[in-house]
């Protein structure tokens, strides 16, 4: 395999710089969260539509009728994932929002044990504890500022679950769909999904400010198109493993830049509670990676 022109890991910090920023943008957006959230993915469509009719409508013939199924829930999923998200931004602060979406590991996880009987090890469990407690503080620290502050964090900790049965039921898709096609489907369904609730909740599709077009598109194309696709780029040159715990630097980024552009301040228990959550589900991950691997190469060893 050939080196890349560009530092793979350099592009994978844009990555998680770009998908920081998603928190911010919806922050500085004065319209209703069902808004931000349709127009995010609605030019996120009209974006990718050019590509997807070139390229990949071929591709619509041969999806059945489960993967449709499966799509349809995986948008539905993802459209209450962002309405929940955003609107947890309403009430609680950016370092407390995204830290507790970043638990979305440790659902995957849960879900693949209930769905498919997958078992974990004492060290993952403990993982999973240990990331729970951070949540908790987190939590805890919020409520003593402020009751709101707290529903806010339960909105995110919802959105969390959302994403996470979102990615499940995708993955089991993606193993037959390309990913422009997949992604094209999802948030095309999103959309459709996203301006039935903003008409039924009596939402305004104008903005209350001019400025605000300008963040949807900034959301279509940072978060949403460049940093999912530099993380679908650098996975050529970088284990998913890597990836996987840059991602977990999203709420560091997107706290960085809250304190900066927004001025929020960053309470100790948002650290304390940042810093438990990230580093568990760090060692979450490597141990599900490690057993994983172990497992391959004893069904690798038995079929000898």
């Amino acid at each position: 395999m050939n080196s890349p022109k560009i530092n793979p890991f350099f592009i994978l910090v844009i990555g998680v710089i770009t998908v920081s920023a998603s928190a911010i943008l919806v922050k500085l957006c004065t319209s209703d969260s069902g808004v931000i959230a349709f127009y995010r993915l609605f030019f996120s469509v009209i974006i990718m539509l050019p590509i997807f009719l070139m390229k990949n409508i071929k591709e619509l013939k041969g999806i059945t009728k489960r993967d449709w199924i499966f799509s349809i829930i995986s948008g539905v999923c993802l459209a209450f994932h962002f309405i929940l998200w955003f609107e947890s931004l309403n009430y609680t602060s950016v370092a407390s929002s995204t830290v507790l979406v970043t638990l979305q590991p440790l659902f995957a996880f849960l879900g693949t044990f209930f769905f498919f009987k997958e078992s974990f090890s004492l060290k993952a469990i403990l993982c999973g504890i240990c990331a729970v407690v951070g949540s908790v503080i987190i939590s805890w620290g919020d409520f003593t500022v402020s009751g709101m502050a707290l529903f806010g964090d339960l909105l995110a900790f919802l959105a969390c679950i959302l994403v996470t049965a979102y990615l499940l039921f995708g993955q089991n898709v993606r193993q037959r769909l390309s990913l422009m096609t997949y992604t094209f489907i999802v948030y095309a369904i999103s959309s459709i999904v996203l301006i039935i609730y903003v008409l039924f909740a009596g939402e305004s599709l104008l903005p209350t400010k001019q400025t605000d077009w300008i963040y949807f598109i900034l959301l279509a194309i940072l978060p949403t198109l460049l940093g999912h696709s530099l993380f679908n780029w650098v996975v050529k040159w970088l284990s998913t493993s890597i990836i996987s715990m840059a991602i977990l630097f999203e709420p560091i980024g997107a706290s960085i830049l809250a304190y900066f552009i927004l001025q929020e301040k960053i309470l100790w228990t948002q650290i304390m509670g940042g810093a438990v959550i990230i580093i568990s589900i760090s060692l979450f991950i490597i141990d599900e990676k490690k057993s994983k691997a172990k497992a391959l190469d004893k069904h690798a060893l038995h079929a000898q």
